[in-house]
């Protein structure tokens, strides 16, 4: 908690304030024993009516100012606890898209969901309750015993005795439990992980019939998360009945002192009921003090996991922006070079991609090729340096892509991820990340050189018509096309195409090969496919096999050089295939 606390800062007045006026509330409740022992010793022993109704008043009094102090205190905790919860939920979501690809695929999404969500309302909670009652418990707990003192010395000593004992039961419960409550936090990211899975998955697991088996594995990580929690709520049971049965053996006690003390004139029997007053709300404060500590174990828990988020540093620095010229372009300089860039991936015990080499220069179509696993999207994910090579360097017009200032990079490309996602809108406030800026012809042209123009004319809003979440009212072949167009609105300088084609038919694709290539100016464009007929075309080809390159050049090159290219190519025009290499394979067969 303690690394969250500069969060309170813009709150630190309704942060005074809130216990403050719970102080002044428990000072009207302490008040309120004397005024009974008073209405007892002054009032109905010597039986003056008048000095019962003064004391009477006094008592409505101190209730009407302890409900106000009460409510003032709840109102200035609420703002604070609020206020700060909103800031850290900012803060952790700000935090999170400054991060890398690396740092996020480490801490995972369902992980980060629990901590902006469920995290971060536990330590709301936690900041509300300790600041209306961290302060107020203690200080009746004292104040009673304090008071007791004043009243009778011999049985104080009882408040004395108990008190600390209390201390020690109560600290230890809640040392122990606050491990437990992270524990159990970190089940419950397993558990928000395959609930994940499963929602997004659940068509390939009825299209396998696999609905049993996922049941019977939500049921026992969810029994497991229910055993711990039952597991770390007995402990915290606990502390109800051990202080009940402590706080009733000094009663018993303090009512037999008392009784002694009264019996030999040395102590007035509203003094006895006060001291019995003041033992009842230590018990009424024991009780909420337990409430309490359970609220902050779990709170505290949360705090520290929300904490480890900011914490988390992200392993990319950038320069400084030192004017006009810090992001432009050497002359003569390729637009894109891989000089020797091996990449592994955080957790990873060998490469992703190693040694590879080669050179894009302005205005050429780059094709990438390869088996699944080859490491086709980790080459193109260089480029933008959504994540940095372990070795080698990654140059984008003749310059370091870590020499970049923030921002400035990206700002030279249009990036359509293999994945086709939509956000919540309308087409045109999807288009308009691309160029914020954009006239409606601007983002029809890319919807037609995305040639995605029979999904916007099909709709009967055009650009305004809804996108709902994850573009879900789309098909897959529509999605692409989308993101496609969303990607050219920007007119990038490099456009990465990874396996973004893959949902449209083979016409579709070869028109919009065609409509990139005769864009106006020098775009560099890297295409990432596992159909050979995508990159055919391209002025050069690069051929991946297990993180390796093993080809670079055109089709026809590689078609006479590279075996694994040919392996590809063949696989998908099998009539192509000379007789002779037929033959060949059926006699090695």
């Amino acid at each position: 908690m303690k690394r969250l606390m500069r969060f309170l800062k813009p709150y630190r007045i309704p942060s005074i304030l809130a216990p403050l006026f719970k102080l002044l509330e428990a000072l009207m409740d302490l008040f309120v024993p004397l005024v009974v022992a008073a209405i007892i010793d002054n009032g109905i022993t010597r039986r003056d009516m008048h000095y019962v109704a003064v004391c009477f008043w006094i008592l409505i009094l101190l209730a009407v100012l302890g409900i106000a102090f009460s409510f003032m205190a709840q109102w200035f905790a609420a703002r604070a606890a609020v206020g700060f919860s909103t800031d850290v939920r900012q803060a952790v979501f700000d935090h999170i898209q400054e991060m890398s690809y690396s740092e996020l695929d480490t801490l995972g999404t369902d992980t980060l969901i629990n901590r902006m969500t469920s995290d971060i309302n536990q330590t709301q909670n936690g900041v509300n309750m300790s600041l209306r009652l961290l302060l107020r418990s203690p200080f009746i707990v004292f104040g009673s015993m304090i008071l007791a003192f004043l009243i009778d010395v011999p049985s104080a000593i009882v408040f004395a005795v108990i008190i600390p004992l209390l201390i020690l039961v109560v600290f230890g419960i809640m040392l122990r439990s606050i491990p437990l409550y992270r524990r159990a936090q970190t089940a419950l990211d397993r558990l928000l992980g395959l609930t994940r899975e499963n929602l997004t998955g659940v068509r390939v697991i009825r299209a396998f019939c696999r609905e049993k088996e996922e049941i019977r594995e939500f049921d026992e990580r969810n029994d497991a998360l229910t055993r711990m929690n039952e597991f770390v709520g007995r402990l915290s049971a606990l502390m109800n009945p051990v202080t009940y049965v402590m706080i009733n053996l000094a009663t018993v006690v303090l009512i037999r002192v008392g009784a002694i003390r009264v019996g030999s004139g040395a102590l007035s029997q509203g003094d006895v009921v006060a001291l019995y007053n003041y033992m009842a709300q230590i018990t009424v404060e024991l009780i909420k003090m337990a409430s309490l500590i359970v609220t902050l174990n779990r709170s505290l828990a949360c705090a520290g996991r929300v904490a480890d988020v900011l914490d988390t540093k992200t392993g990319m620095t950038y320069p400084e922006a030192a004017g006009p010229a810090a992001s432009g372009a050497k002359t003569g300089a390729p637009a894109v070079e891989f000089r020797s860039v091996s990449f592994s991936y955080a957790g990873s015990g060998e490469d992703a991609v190693s040694g590879i080499s080669f050179r894009a220069e302005k205005g050429q179509t780059i094709g990438i090729i390869g088996g699944t696993g080859s490491g086709k999207s980790t080459v193109v994910n260089l480029i933008p340096r959504f994540y940095d090579a372990t070795q080698g360097q990654v140059l984008v017009d003749g310059k370091d892509v870590r020499d970049y200032p923030e921002g400035s990079l990206i700002q030279k490309m249009g990036v359509v991820p293999q994945k086709a996602v939509l956000f919540e809108g309308t087409i045109r406030s999807n288009l308009l990340w691309g160029n914020e800026n954009a006239d409606d012809e601007q983002l029809m042209a890319a919807v037609r050189t995305a040639q995605a123009s029979e999904v916007v004319e099909g709709k009967e809003d055009g650009l305004d018509s809804p996108v709902e979440q994850n573009g879900r009212n789309f098909s897959g072949g529509q999605r692409q096309r989308l993101t496609i167009a969303r990607a050219l609105v920007r007119k990038p300088e490099i456009l990465i195409m990874d396996d973004s084609a893959s949902a449209l038919d083979f016409a579709t694709d070869a028109r919009l090969r065609q409509a990139v290539r005769h864009l106006p100016g020098s775009m560099t464009v890297f295409i990432v496919s596992q159909r050979a007929s995508s990159i055919r075309g391209a002025d050069q080809i690069l051929v991946l096999d297990d993180g390796q390159m093993v080809g670079l050049g055109t089709h026809d090159e590689l078609m006479r050089s590279c075996r694994v290219y040919q392996e590809i190519y063949y696989s998908q025009f099998p009539e192509e295939r000379p007789k002779s290499a037929v033959t060949s394979g059926e006699v090695m067969a």
